[in-house]
C-alpha cells in the first residue's frame, strides 16, 4: 500500500486504529517527492545496508526497498513496527526491531546484520523531541558508519551546520565537528507531513570521520559545553572556576586570540589547542 497523499494516510491509520502522538513528535511523511530527494541525498545503492530510526507508516521504508537495499527499521510504537511487515519481500530484506532506538545495542546489531568491513548509512526523519540524543549515539560510532541523513526540525538543523561568530553555534555543533563533516541538505515544508506541524523541517547529511586523537574525549566536551553554558560571558570568566585565571589567560596567548572572546567565536581547532593547554 503506498501513502503518498494526506487521505490515502488517514484511511491508513483509522483503518489500523493508530492515532499519531504528539510527544513523540509522530509527524509522518507524505510527501513522495521528499522521499525520493532523501533517498538521492543519502546515495542509496543496492549493496547498502541502511538503518532507519522511528520509520512510522512507513514512506521512507518503501522507497529504500525499492532501491534493492537492506533495510534495518527501528520503531519504538510496537502497532507501526508490526505494520511494516507488509513492505517484507521474499528476499528478507527487511529486519524490523519494535524497540526504542535509544536503548538499542546498535553496535551489536550491526556485528550480525553488516558483511566484513561494510559501512552502514542510516536514513530517517527523526523523532524531532529526541534528535539530540540519537546524533549523540550515532556519530561516535564513525568505525561502523558511512553516512547518516536525516530529516530534523530546521532549526535544529540551522545549529548543526553553524560556523563560529554566529548565534547558532552551539557545544553540539562543536561536538558533531569532531567526529562528522556536516552538509545542508534542503529545507522541507510542514505540508510534506501528517498532521502538519508548526515548525518548518531540513534534512542534513553528516558524513563521519576519524576524529582528532586528543586524550579524555568526555573531559574535552565538558569544557566546550561549560562555556557555552555561560555564552555571553567572556571564556576568561566562564572557565575561571575550572582553570587558574593565568592558565587559561596562557592558553588564549598560545592560541592567539582575545581571552575576552565568547564561546561562539572559537572554532573547533582552536577548542582543541585550548583543552590541550589546559588540562
Amino acid at each position: 500500500m503506498k501513502i503518498s497523499h494526506p487521505s490515502t494516510l488517514q484511511k491508513f491509520l483509522s483503518e489500523n486504529d493508530i492515532h499519531a502522538h504528539k510527544q513523540s513528535s509522530q509527524n509522518f511523511l507524505i510527501d513522495s517527492n521528499i522521499v525520493r530527494k532523501i533517498i538521492e541525498l543519502a546515495e542509496v545503492k543496492e549493496q547498502d545496508l541502511i538503518v532507519e530510526i522511528g520509520p512510522g507508516p512507513g514512506a521512507l521504508t518503501e522507497g529504500l526497498l525499492e532501491t534493492g537495499c537492506q533495510v534495518i527499521a527501528v520503531e519504538k510504537d510496537r502497532k507501526l513496527a508490526h505494520l511494516l511487515e507488509r513492505f517484507q519481500l521474499s528476499s528478507r530484506r527487511l529486519t524490523i526491531y519494535a524497540e526504542d532506538f535509544l536503548e538499542l545495542d546498535l553496535e551489536e546489531i550491526l556485528k550480525k546484520e553488516r558483511k566484513p568491513g561494510q559501512k552502514i548509512k542510516v536514513v530517517a526523519n527523526l523523532p524531532y523531541h529526541i534528535t539530540t540524543p540519537i546524533l549523540a549515539k550515532l556519530v561516535p560510532m564513525h568505525s561502523f558508519l558511512s553516512d547518516i541523513v536525516v530529516m530534523i526540525q530546521k532549526e535544529v538543523a540551522d545549529r548543526l551546520v553553524a560556523e563560529k561568530g554566529t548565534k547558532d553555534y552551539s557545544s553540539f555543533t562543536v561536538f558533531l565537528q569532531f567526529y562528522t563533516s556536516i552538509f545542508y541538505g534542503f529545507t522541507v515544508d510542514a505540508n510534506c507531513f501528517y498532521p502538519k506541524p508548526s515548525v518548518q523541517s531540513a534534512v542534513v547529511r553528516l558524513c563521519p570521520k576519524l576524529p582528532p586523537e586528543i586524550p579524555e574525549p568526555e573531559c574535552f566536551f565538558a569544557l566546550v559545553r561549560k562555556a557555552f553554558q555561560q555564552r555571553r560571558k567572556m571564556i576568561r570568566s566562564s572557565l575561571k572556576t575550572a582553570y587558574p585565571l593565568e592558565k587559561i589567560e596562557e592558553a588564549c596567548a598560545l592560541l592567539h586570540i582575545d581571552p575576552q572572546i565568547r564561546p561562539e567565536q572559537i572554532s573547533l581547532e582552536q577548542w582543541i589547542t585550548l583543552y590541550l593547554h589546559l588540562r
